[in-house]
């Protein structure tokens, strides 16, 4: 009996050894002719797409985790010419956003048969993002150009849908936060290499290192963003006794790695920012309480108001051009008088200003500033590098951007939720016990300061780039504060669940 059985299975095993070789033969066979009559090699694609579909029924964890793999790696379909892509007109950024619009699609069957956690949709956090999703969606209804919005809002979704929503199931196992942040790390790295390979023709200059990243990133303050991002980060996996010691030293080898980056990126605002980061750890190491820190930021923003046009007489004296030399690199931060690059900051938040004021209720819509600030600037406040057009990005701000394009509403949503998540990491850190959490909760919510103060100076959320590691940090933070009140969130994101969700 027991060799019947044998025979039956070997003659199966043969059977789907036979299959799957002429399927293979079959499919390379047809992909050949669509390529030589068609001229396209799209189909060659088709493996890899029923691949992404399998992980995302199967197993969406790691589907998840393989974007933010991919996510430094990614290049806006725009850069990419050859014969796989040459008849696509689509402007998103590959292979990262064509997936995490799919785990969009998912995530919302994935809603409608199942629900999502009660306990997570009353999280304070996550009250902000829905609120400021549905206002998005509410000025998206009264945009001045809806489908401009309307494609940005699908951007914005699938990044906090993928991370954050998706994202705080995710984090529920403490590996995948390890995995998560080692992942987008490591695969830096290989642009940090490929960037600095590239700046050394231009001797490491100034000028050289504003768009040696390219096409990776941007230019230089997107890729200095994401590096004063991940450094609070790696300096707590260096310093984390209870990782083993191997793991810290690999940690600290790439913080090194990524301190020259950021040095070599010339990013001032990256340098500024890691240093208020700095400052916000100190109050958090001697347990300043919130309501101090609060009182005198309030104090801070009074006094700021107060001696403005003093301030801004002090500033337009400094004349400190961006160099080699770091004192001067350094100095030219306040310059307001010549530095081009800071002149445009000022002539693009004027325009939003002047934006809002004409719509301060709904704005003009999502992802319109850039589209529509031009007629609002005023000549004597143009620079070199000013244009009609929104080239070299949008309001250079994630607060005033909002402000223009979703009135003032807009601008409080992202405020609220920089003050949620400052409320929510220090509550954390003061009431956790494991130092293990602790140094986690520290590391990333000075990671996420580093973006809230740049994001005075640019705006990057629009990009997957920012949005991964920005929306899963929050996510990451959320996912802690739950389990440690015990509360036990839906466990329907599994490998074996409708959704392929994220683990059991």
């Amino acid at each position: 009996m027991k060799e019947e059985n044998n025979k039956i299975i070997l003659l199966t095993n043969k059977k789907q050894f036979v299959l799957f070789y002429f399927l293979t033969f079959l499919f390379i066979a047809f992909d050949t002719w669509f390529i030589l009559r068609k001229q396209s090699g799209l189909v060659a694609a088709a493996p890899i797409v029923l691949m992404i579909v399998y992980f995302a029924i199967f197993s969406l964890d790691k589907l998840i985790l393989f974007v933010v793999f991919c996510t430094p790696f990614s290049i806006d379909l725009g850069h990419i010419h050859d014969v796989f892509l040459e008849q696509v007109d689509v402007n998103a950024a590959f292979p990262s956003e064509p997936i995490m619009f799919g785990i969009l699609l998912l995530f919302i069957f994935l809603l409608a048969y199942k629900g999502i956690d009660k306990h997570l949709v009353n999280h304070p956090v996550t009250l902000v993002i829905i609120f400021t999703l549905f206002w998005m969606i509410a000025t998206t209804i009264t945009s001045t150009m809806p489908v401009v919005s309307v494609k940005y809002c699908i951007e914005r979704l699938w990044g906090i849908v993928t991370f954050y929503f998706l994202g705080v199931y995710l984090f529920n196992k403490r590996k995948n936060i390890y995995a998560f942040v080692w992942l987008y790390v490591i695969s830096f790295t290989g642009i940090i290499i490929y960037t600095t390979a590239r700046h050394a023709k231009f001797h490491f200059s100034e000028k050289g290192a504003h768009n040696v990243m390219n096409p990776f990133y941007n230019d230089h303050t997107a890729y200095g963003a994401m590096l004063a991002m991940f450094i609070p980060v790696l300096m707590g996996l260096a310093f984390n006794r209870s990782r083993p010691l191997y793991t810290r030293l690999i940690a600290f080898v790439f913080l090194l790695i990524f301190i020259i980056a950021i040095g070599l990126s010339y990013s001032r605002a990256s340098w500024v920012s890691l240093i208020v980061a700095l400052a916000v750890f100190l109050l958090m190491l001697f347990k300043i309480k919130l309501k101090t820190i609060f009182i005198a930021l309030c104090i801070g923003a009074v006094a700021l108001f107060s001696f403005q046009k003093k301030i801004v007489m002090k500033l337009e004296k400094n004349n400190k051009e961006v160099s080699q030399d770091i004192s001067s690199e350094i100095q030219s931060i306040s310059n307001i008088s010549s530095d081009a690059s800071n002149r445009e900051r000022l002539n693009r938040w004027s325009c939003a200003y002047r934006m809002f004021l004409d719509k301060p209720y709904f704005g003009f819509g999502p992802g319109t500033y850039m589209f529509k600030y031009g007629t609002y600037q005023i000549f004597s406040q143009r620079t070199i590098i000013s244009t009609n057009l929104g080239r070299g990005g949008n309001a250079h701000s994630e607060y005033l951007g909002p402000l223009a394009e979703q009135g003032l509403l807009g601008m409080l949503c992202f405020v609220a939720l920089a003050v949620a998540v400052f409320i929510l990491s220090f509550r954390l850190y003061y009431r956790l016990k494991d130092r293990e959490m602790k140094i986690i909760i520290a590391s990333l919510f000075l990671g996420l300061i580093t973006y809230f103060i740049h994001g005075m100076m640019n705006d990057f959320l629009d990009s997957d780039k920012a949005a991964v590691p920005f929306w899963g940090f929050i996510a990451i933070l959320v996912a802690i504060d739950m389990e440690s009140k015990g509360v036990k969130i839906w466990k329907g994101a599994s490998a074996t669940s409708v959704s392929g969700s994220l683990a059991e």
